[in-house]
């Protein structure tokens, strides 16, 4: 018998007996739908989660800190950055250096000048790191292929220069740079005093009273302002250079006031930022660092992998209630294809009287168990996507509603990826092959003979 004439009897039985099929198909749908529906709103949590995580700070980031160096250990220096840098999937490296002499410059420009936070950093590794511009663009480096010379400041720190001679002044910007910090409206804050991006600016090595050296002063630029994100590490909230830069007028700040280098003591950052290729590697890279000594390290994992854990947790739950709905269905085939076989035991006697392959009358029986299966699959998973779009369009996110995360209107969306669908489609046609296996062959075993004689 040919595949396609046993693939019509199967579909005409089905037909004969329409309301035990659509009964029969009814129970795969609603068992199809569940399984889908549940993981979609599990993978929806799981996005939100991401998604709220991800406004915290950057998922792929870890803070290495070195303020308890242990001295057993390779101090966190250049050669150390070399060696983290050259690590398997990360990506960039930047320090994040605050000089240990405060005040060691003063940024000037007219009247106005600017003595607060200098940051240092790998002004190459800012782009990577999603470092924005509000005005202007990110540093490139000069002809001499460094970036000495090149300041940076942000949509904050602009508002830090002030008037020595009135120092009333200083004390305003301030307060207004921190009223945009805390969320204030920008519209309301007077325009800085300084246009960084067109005024001439310099920078002045400062002094000490002792010290009779004439003082070193250096042409700067300014090619962009930051946005002050408050999620970046190192927050732009003062100014950065590149550290190399950084580290050089610190020298010179030490040249000019006499200060004198400990020699037993070894240069080393206090804190590193190394962002990885994907955040599946951000645990690898964190506990690399950590076997080299340095383990004093943070990053979004600690908090991501107990919600993942959790998330995953919801998902099981979800997937195993949707299953226990897919297995009263796959019982609903067994007994259908079971009173199949009893209402139909002459009509298999027939065929074996008249030659038909055993084997091909067990594919009979099999393809109608599957094709209830993946009847039952392609209209739950219709409805599953209805469903979908109902909870996201009504229900994602509503304030007091039962998927809404800490009453952040976040939360209860229902996400069916291609995979989830597929899956579906194919687990549901399994459970009706699976469901249909046994009556199949309680179908060859039956007696030509006896199932000749049957009524």
């Amino acid at each position: 018998m040919r595949i396609g004439d046993m693939a019509r009897m199967s579909l005409s039985n089905l037909w004969k007996r329409k309301v035990r099929t659509l009964l029969t198909v009814t129970g795969v749908v609603v068992g199809t739908c569940a399984i889908v529906v549940m993981i979609s709103l599990g993978l929806g949590m799981q996005q939100t989660m991401q998604e709220s995580l991800a406004q915290m700070g950057d998922l792929t980031l870890i803070s290495v800190y070195n303020y308890q160096s242990n001295p057993d250990i390779e101090p966190l220096d250049d050669d150390m950055l070399e060696q983290i840098r050259n690590m398997e999937h990360v990506s960039v490296v930047t320090p994040s250096y605050s000089p240990e002499n405060w005040g060691f410059c003063t940024i000037k420009s007219g009247k106005y000048q600017y003595d607060s936070t200098i940051i240092g950093v790998d002004m190459s590794a800012l782009e990577a790191l999603g470092y924005t511009v509000q005005e202007g663009e990110l540093p490139k480096p000069n002809e001499q292929g460094n970036y000495d010379g090149i300041v940076l400041f942000s949509s904050e720190s602009v508002m830090n220069f002030y008037n020595p001679n009135k120092r009333n002044t200083m004390g305003s910007y301030i307060m207004m740079g921190s009223y945009i910090m805390m969320g204030g409206d920008s519209t309301d804050q007077p325009e800085p005093p300084v246009n960084v991006l067109e005024d001439k600016i310099e920078l002045v090595i400062n002094k000490t009273e002792e010290s009779n050296k004439k003082v070193p002063e250096y042409k700067v630029t300014c090619p962009g302002i930051l946005v002050t994100d408050w999620s970046k590490n190192p927050s732009p909230y003062g100014v950065f250079m590149d550290v190399n830069y950084v580290r050089k007028l610190e020298n010179e700040y030490k040249k000019l006031n006499g200060i004198k280098d400990d020699k037993n003591k070894k240069f080393a950052y206090q804190e590193v930022i190394v962002k990885v290729e994907d955040m599946k590697y951000v645990a690898e890279v964190e506990e690399a660092i950590q076997a080299m000594g340095y383990t004093q390290t943070n990053s979004m994992e600690s908090i991501r992998k107990p919600l993942e854990e959790q998330s995953r947790q919801q998902q099981m739950i979800f997937g195993g209630l949707g299953a226990i709905s897919l297995f009263v269905a796959a019982l609903g085939i067994t007994n259908t294809m079971i009173m199949s076989i009893y209402e139909r035991t002459r009509e298999i006697g027939v065929m074996k009287v008249l030659g038909c392959v055993v084997g091909n009358i067990r594919t009979m029986f099999l393809m109608e168990a599957g094709t209830i299966g993946f009847i039952g699959g392609v209209i739950g998973l219709g409805i599953s996507y209805l469903i979908s779009f109902l909870i996201n369009s009504f229900g994602g996110g509503a304030s007091g509603s039962v998927y809404d995360i800490g009453g952040m209107g976040i939360g209860g969306v229902s996400i069916i990826p291609w995979w989830l669908a597929l899956g579906a489609l194919v687990f549901a046609t399994m459970v009706g092959l699976v469901s249909g296996f046994s009556p199949a062959n309680r179908a060859v075993k039956i007696s030509a003979l006896t199932a000749i004689r049957q009524e």
